[in-house]
């Protein structure tokens, strides 16, 4: 049976994960929760720039602007 994108962020919890944005943007982190907005709190997050990543704590990252979320292996 086919999973539900929610079936799918539930099986992506508490997992590493890389997170595209319009504009170019991505992030990866530890997905901690997610709305039905597709909302997304990320801990241990780092923004992924070609010179220097930026670590943050937390981040809440807006749902209207993700383009995907993809599981990640690295961390």
């Amino acid at each position: 049976m086919a999973q539900k994108p929610m079936d799918v962020l539930d099986s992506s919890l508490d997992q590493v994960v890389l997170i595209k944005l319009r504009g170019g943007r991505e992030f990866r982190g530890i997905l901690r929760g997610y709305d039905i907005h597709m909302n997304l709190i990320l801990d241990e997050a780092e923004e992924i720039e070609k010179e220097k990543p930026l670590s943050f704590e937390t981040a809440i990252i807006r749902g209207d602007n993700v383009v995907f979320i993809s599981p990640s292996e690295q961390r």
